[in-house]
């Protein structure tokens, strides 16, 4: 997908996928991460995401990763934020107190950008991506995080066929698929969520299910 597709979402405000509520398994999974709040959280394709809010009154600081400047204007903007900006090789810096915003193209990113990062939140990014882009998501994912990085990761399961995406569907066979040779992966919820979302009914979705995972302890990556 390219970057000048979410370009031209957030210049139209065409942005159902924002969620103007904190996202309930944040808040019921989080604290089961046991990760300290003196690390920092990765929000990869974070958008003006309200969890970033949260995280940060949690105590962590929170490292942003986002393609529009529109979406990281308002973001600031928004929570009355006046952050310095610094312009870097890969994005711009967008820094306010325990808070960075990236703006940049994820995937030109590397280690030197992201530094050391304790956890992942991962709630819009893998679904955002067709079939082709997420294996390459997820090795970039991998090659910007540290050995004892911990996740959580937010995913949809429909049938593709009844929609198009983003938001794209997932399955959890594809979720070991992408990540069964990194982490140890716990399933912690699979819900209904057709009846709460009419966005999907109205496109002729039958069945919609939203499910949260735990990407436990970095393992060893298999040889290529």
């Amino acid at each position: 997908m390219h970057p000048d597709f979410w370009h031209e979402r957030w210049q139209a405000n065409q942005i159902g996928f924002h969620q103007d509520e904190i996202n309930p398994y944040l808040v019921r999974y989080w604290p089961g991460l046991a990760t300290d709040t003196s690390g920092r959280v990765l929000v990869p394709l974070c958008g003006k995401s309200r969890d970033m809010i949260w995280l940060l009154d949690q105590g962590y600081s929170v490292l942003g990763v986002e393609i529009s400047p529109i979406a990281v204007e308002a973001f600031f903007a928004e929570y009355n934020m006046t952050p310095t900006v610094r312009r870097e090789a890969h994005c711009s810096r967008w820094a306010f107190d325990g808070l960075e915003l990236l703006c940049g193209d994820f995937f030109a990113l590397d280690r030197r950008d992201i530094g050391e990062v304790a956890a992942v939140y991962d709630r819009a990014a893998l679904i955002a991506l067709p079939p082709d882009m997420r294996p390459r998501y997820a090795n970039q994912l991998a090659s910007l995080l540290g050995k004892t990085t911990t996740g959580l990761l937010i995913t949809l399961e429909y049938k593709q066929d009844e929609m198009n995406g983003p938001p794209f569907s997932v399955s959890d066979a594809e979720v070991e698929q992408l990540y069964g040779d990194r982490y140890t992966i716990e399933r912690l919820c699979s819900s209904d969520v057709l009846e709460a979302n009419q966005r999907f009914r109205e496109q002729g979705v039958t069945r919609l299910t939203e499910q949260a995972f735990r990407l436990g302890d970095r393992k060893t990556a298999k040889p290529e």
